[in-house]
């Protein structure tokens, strides 16, 4: 937040920062260029927040949950009122149970295929 930019703006301005940027410079050190990702906001996860539970067929959790980010979603390890979806696989367990008493939308993973 602005805090943090504060501080960021706070480092480049002192000159032993920049005598030591020089210097790594100097020695080869370089940093990647970072591409902006554009996000298409287009799509029905994008600023919503997720909740993975169970076991997926189709994908790991972790490409599931790569997916989600990459789509402009908040993927949470846990169930609140403030969740959108709750993506339920196989052997769903609490998370499911909870989602279900707030009333949070689940969707199967053939749901959340489709939606992709």
């Amino acid at each position: 937040g602005p805090v943090g930019a504060d501080y960021i703006v706070h480092f480049f301005k002192q000159p032993h920062n920049l005598e030591v940027i020089d210097k790594l410079l100097e020695l080869g050190v370089h940093w990647p260029k970072i591409e902006k990702q554009v996000v298409n906001t287009d799509n029905p996860f994008f600023g919503k927040t997720v909740v993975l539970t169970g076991t997926l067929t189709h994908m790991g959790r972790e490409d599931a949950k790569a997916k989600l980010l990459a789509l402009g979603a908040k993927v949470a390890g846990s169930v609140s009122a403030k969740t959108d979806y709750v993506i339920a696989g196989t052997e769903a367990g609490s998370k499911l149970t909870k989602a279900n008493e707030l009333g949070v939308a689940v969707l199967d993973e053939e749901q959340f295929m489709q939606m992709l």
